[in-house]
């Protein structure tokens, strides 16, 4: 069990809660700068979510955070276990916490000077220590958890591309199963897989996907939306063929449609975030035909639509699920709605005081959607949603 926090550290950290503020971004950014100088360690992370800087703010206000609530932890519970998933889709591990924990406290050093005097320091040792015993304590019974199912792993496994779709003009599925011939663990309906490039010939390079069908041992599948200037995405789109190997991690992901539905299930994406819901929506019409359903989607027009005819299908086969698309200009079609999905749509054509909101795509779309929806009333145990990047990566590689 972890040893609690000692009344002194509490008091410490929350009193540097001021200097984080001002100079929070400076001491991750001093801390990445340090973990990077060791190239095994510099491997372990998406180095995407680093060019942009956004990580290292995303980072400054998770530790912000920690300090904050220093004395209420349960409020970081949801963050807790999204690190947790995190780390595992990152293969992150026990003996990777020391590296942490000396990059950061040095960082402290670089940036306050002589203002880091031993006790902060000592304060802030305790409170990271506090913290990585809980996530190496969750990690380790997430790994169990895994390798106690069928078909279940840890670390990275090989799979070979089997089949590539064209679903629009810019997004491609991709059929992956194990190298090995062996089964897969059977997802949960919304989560992700994290990808690493290297034996396809991409060094370094890692990027999280969604898994876009129902759970099953024989097969997962991905479906990538083709961006100019991302790395991953056009290697998919131009190089990637049948027969090109990729490893990955588990299936990890805090957000999934449950085993047991309570209320009536609103899915509500846009572009290529429909992916997870198509996941969910595949295990709707397998194993809750006649649940009350609502699938909202918003894409820029037909050529960008994707699983179109599919999800009519599902909806078909499932029998109480309500399809509805939204194009940004007028198409034309009878059943395509122009313009954009609105609130107010959709607290007069959904069962708004009542369901459950699952919600993906762009982080505009998100972040519109989410303030809006609780601002609406919704609240916010019935608001879940998931994105990728460095925001929701609170401590985490």
């Amino acid at each position: 069990m972890t040893k609690p926090l000692s009344s002194e550290t509490v008091t410490i950290v929350k009193a540097t809660v001021p200097v984080l503020t001002e100079y929070g971004s400076a001491i991750t950014a001093a801390m990445y700068k340090r973990l990077f100088q060791d190239p095994e360690i510099a491997a372990l992370f998406n180095q995407a979510n680093q060019k942009s800087g956004t990580q290292v703010h995303a980072l400054a206000a998770a530790i912000l955070a920690y300090a904050q609530n220093i004395e209420n932890l349960a409020e970081l519970g949801p963050a807790v276990e999204r690190i947790a998933q995190k780390h595992i889709g990152y293969a992150i591990l026990p003996e990777h916490y020391p590296y942490v924990a000396t990059a950061l406290l040095g960082a402290i050093g670089d940036v306050l000077g002589d203002a880091a005097t031993p006790a902060i320091l000592t304060a802030w040792s305790e409170a990271y220590w506090f913290l990585a015993d809980i996530l190496k304590g969750r990690e380790g019974q997430i790994r169990e958890d895994l390798m106690a199912q069928e078909g279940g792993w840890t670390g990275w496994r090989r799979f070979v591309i089997a089949e590539r779709q064209k679903e629009s003009e810019i997004i491609t599925s991709f059929i992956l199963r194990p190298e090995d011939g062996r089964p897969v663990l059977r997802h949960k309906p919304g989560q992700y897989l994290t990808f690493r490039f290297d034996a396809a010939g991409r060094l370094g390079l890692k990027r999280n996907y969604s898994i876009s069908c129902g759970p099953n041992n024989d097969h997962y599948r991905i479906t990538v939306k083709r961006e100019p200037e991302g790395d991953a995405s056009v290697f998919l789109h131009d190089k990637a063929v049948i027969g090109t190997v990729l490893e990955c991690t588990p299936p990890a992901g805090e957000f999934f449609l449950p085993k047991k539905l309570e209320r009536p299930v609103v899915l509500l994406s846009g572009g290529v975030g429909l992916t997870p819901m198509v996941s969910m929506l595949e295990t709707l019409a397998d194993q809750h035909a006649g649940h009350p359903v609502y699938y909202v989607h918003g894409t820029a027009s037909r050529d960008t639509h994707a699983f179109g005819n599919h999800v009519r299908e599902l909806a078909a086969r499932h029998g109480t699920t309500t399809v509805t698309t939204f194009y940004d200009q007028s198409s034309g079609e009878s059943e395509v709605h122009s313009g954009f999905i609105t609130l107010d749509w959709l607290s007069q054509n959904t069962p708004f005081a009542e369901a459950d909101f699952y919600l993906c795509g762009p982080r505009p779309f998100l972040r519109f959607f989410v303030s809006g929806l609780t601002q609406a009333g919704v609240s916010p145990d019935r608001i879940h949603y998931e994105f990728f990047g460095p925001a929701d990566e609170v401590l985490a590689a």
